[in-house]
């Protein structure tokens, strides 16, 4: 028998000690093991009702941990990392599985400071099984904005409708008591057919907007010649433009085409060039320029007017909203102008915007998709290449 030398008895030695601690931390482990508590089941088929549900939905354990999720809840912001980001799911689950008791609620749910970045959402929580709740929220941010939109749009419309109801009431009395001074009545006349022509063109308005204000693509869009839209729009303001010494000038590139409904086109157009008229000073100048930018067409209307003030041009686009009501009163306007054109563009897949400068006048640029982008550009012979900026 071969005796061991010394690196062979330091090895051994070396094994002989691991395997004893080994062997005392398995039988620690035995002394000391816990049995791991079984995670809930969650029922067979769950994964594909989540899958379907148009709300989003969350399943969670006694922890309030996230065990299963809709694809709807991760993109809508309630699971991050595998817990709920929303506290106020948190509590109704809580409580649910506190006392197995279906529970709802309706949530504000802030994504920022910003007001306009808060959520309404419906929830309902209930027992799923043993140790798990299935905790239901649909998004109803656009279902209350849209009614408070309807409450609010019903209100002006009272408001703005008895301005020249009333105006009319009283010119019909003051005509009855002066049926003895034939110019007298004829002045309140003249006064009831503006205040007539004043109601007619606000209910006129008022139906338009109701049939655009959900912005749903236009039905059976055609074909339309951008060069008629400016052509129309500004003969549509031509006699205000005239009476107030204002000229019209417009040009850029022509023989462009969008795909769309050309009476709304025109109206949109046409209420920009009006208000450029109306709110401009006298002795100005309205250019109205049509540019082809990549797949886009852009219409801008330059006045050099007193410009808007940066508190007004976040809300210019607003139904009935004025930056200046006196003004508005004088000019006759509604309110209702530019939110038309907002939710004609919006119909005709484009945008509207603006830039102004107080006391530099200001600039409403409407783009709209182009119909032909293989279309050559060809510049408008009667008019200037492109109308200058007001500065």
């Amino acid at each position: 028998m071969e005796v061991l030398g010394t690196a062979g008895i330091a090895l051994v030695a070396a094994l002989v000690g691991l395997a004893a601690g080994l062997a005392f931390r398995v039988s620690e482990r035995t002394q000391h093991h816990v049995p791991d508590q079984p995670e809930p089941v969650v029922p067979e088929g769950v994964d594909q009702v989540l899958a379907v549900l148009r709300a989003s939905a969350l399943v969670l354990d006694a922890n309030l941990t996230v065990v299963k999720s809709s694809p709807s809840a991760v993109v809508f912001g309630l699971v991050r990392g595998g817990r709920v980001a929303v506290p106020e799911l948190l509590d109704l689950a809580s409580a649910v599985l506190h006392d197995g008791q279906i529970r709802e609620a309706q949530l504000e749910v802030s994504r920022s400071e910003d007001p306009a970045h808060t959520l309404y959402v419906a929830t309902r929580a209930a027992p799923l099984s043993a140790g798990l709740v299935l905790v239901l929220v649909e998004d109803r941010t656009h279902a209350i904005r849209s009614d408070q939109i309807r409450r609010d749009f019903v209100a002006n419309v009272s408001h703005e409708l008895k301005t020249p109801v009333g105006a009319l009431m009283l010119l019909a009395e003051a005509v009855q008591n002066a049926n003895d001074d034939p110019e007298a009545v004829d002045r309140f006349a003249a006064r009831m057919q503006r205040e007539g022509s004043r109601l007619t063109r606000l209910v006129q308005e008022i139906i338009d907007l109701s049939r655009l204000q959900y912005d749903d693509p236009v039905e059976s869009p055609a074909v339309v010649s951008v060069d008629d839209i400016v052509a129309d729009a500004v003969d549509r303001c031509r006699v205000d433009a005239e009476s107030r010494d204002v000229s019209l000038a417009f040009g850029g590139d022509a023989g462009l085409h969008v795909l769309g409904d050309e009476d709304q086109l025109v109206v949109a157009l046409g209420n920009l060039v009006e208000n450029a008229v109306a709110y401009g000073p006298a002795h100005t100048r309205v250019a109205v320029g049509v540019r082809r930018r990549g797949d886009q067409v852009e219409l801008s209307v330059t006045d050099q007017g007193p410009g808007i003030k940066d508190t007004d041009v976040d809300r210019i686009f607003e139904r009935f909203y004025r930056g200046d009501p006196a003004r508005s009163r004088a000019t006759g306007g509604t309110g209702l102008g530019l939110a038309m054109v907002k939710h004609i563009a919006a119909s005709h897949s484009g945008t509207v915007s603006v830039w102004s400068v107080e006391g530099a006048g200001s600039t409403f640029t409407l783009r709209l998709p182009l119909h032909q982008p293989e279309d050559s550009v060809r510049p408008r012979v009667s008019a200037p290449a492109r109308p200058e900026a007001t500065t």
